[in-house]
């Protein structure tokens, strides 16, 4: 074996899962960075939900010509990029790499992505990484979308890690994760959002996640995003919108009794009505959201009860 040989031999082994849905404009500079990926050894598992642009044929023709990349088979359609995910987690064979990590169709990943992150979850010991992301829009616009403010004891009941195309996990934590979706199955297919549950998931159960504030992946913007950057004031009306109609609580209430809050300290009433819920989240307002723009915002939405 040459010493070239021996080096991939070592590579740590990153396991991507990839959903799609008519993403045909955007995929292959995608796929493109995912493979071009240094330091890792990748394999691609992709789950597309019946696109009807081109994009399952161009895949096919890919995994075809690609013996690390696999395509599952086509079946009912999904509907949402969690669901999607949650069937990626499902079927995949986890067990391929040594870290899994999530990835959407329309990015462009640097070049040392997955192996700063495995570095770090080296690092710091954490089964699970996450990072900050450069956004940028068709107009040539660009914007730093900041995560890596200091965790906090609720945060995770109240907003994922930061966009799931950063997520990194040690294989025998997303195999946990598996396990969880696989006994909960229908209700966790009722989440709207795969990397809010699969954060709150790992901090309630004790599993340390680190989050990068070094950004390693360029965030796409466009008006097919299913969920975009929050950024801007067009994204404080949005998430005032979504307080105001009753999502926003109806994702935690989900959250909460998926992941049992009540063992980690916080009541199951999280995102019920009531004194005692509204009390409770104003004694911890500062507990329940990492930034302080957001945690202000979320107290003046309890206390004048828009929340």
């Amino acid at each position: 074996m040459t010493r070239a040989e021996q080096a991939d031999a070592h590579k740590p082994r990153v396991l991507v899962l990839l959903a799609t849905f008519n993403g045909r404009q955007w995929i292959e500079p995608q796929v493109q960075s995912i493979l071009a990926q240094t330091g890792v050894d990748v394999r691609l598992v992709v789950s597309d939900d019946n696109s009807t642009d081109g994009t399952w044929e161009w895949l096919t023709a890919l995994a075809e010509s690609h013996g690390e990349v696999t395509l599952l088979p086509r079946g009912t359609r999904f509907g949402g990029a969690a669901r999607n995910f949650f069937r990626l987690i499902r079927d995949a064979d986890l067990a391929q790499g040594d870290f899994v990590a999530l990835a959407d169709q329309d990015d462009i990943w640097l070049p040392g992505k997955l192996v700063r992150a495995v570095e770090m979850i080296g690092r710091t010991g954490a089964a699970a990484y996450s990072g900050n992301v450069t956004a940028f829009w068709p107009d040539g616009r660009s914007a730093l979308i900041d995560k890596a403010q200091e965790q906090r004891r609720f945060d995770y009941m109240f907003e994922a890690a930061g966009p799931g195309c950063t997520y990194v996990l040690r294989s025998t934590a997303m195999q946990q994760f598996r396990q969880f979706l696989l006994t909960h199955w229908e209700p966790a297919n009722e989440a709207a959002l795969h990397d809010w549950l699969m954060y709150a998931w790992c901090r309630a159960n004790g599993l340390k996640w680190f989050i990068d504030g070094e950004p390693m992946l360029q965030y796409r913007q466009h008006g097919n995003n299913q969920f975009g950057a929050n950024h801007g004031m067009a994204a404080a009306r949005s998430r005032l919108r979504m307080m105001r109609s009753g999502w926003y609580r109806r994702e935690i209430r989900r959250i909460a009794a998926l992941v049992d809050a009540t063992r980690v300290g916080a009541p199951r009433s999280l995102a019920s009505d009531g004194t005692v819920p509204r009390l409770f989240l104003l004694r911890h307002w500062r507990e329940l959201r990492r930034r302080t723009r957001d945690q202000l915002f979320f107290f003046v939405t309890v206390m004048f009860g828009i929340y």
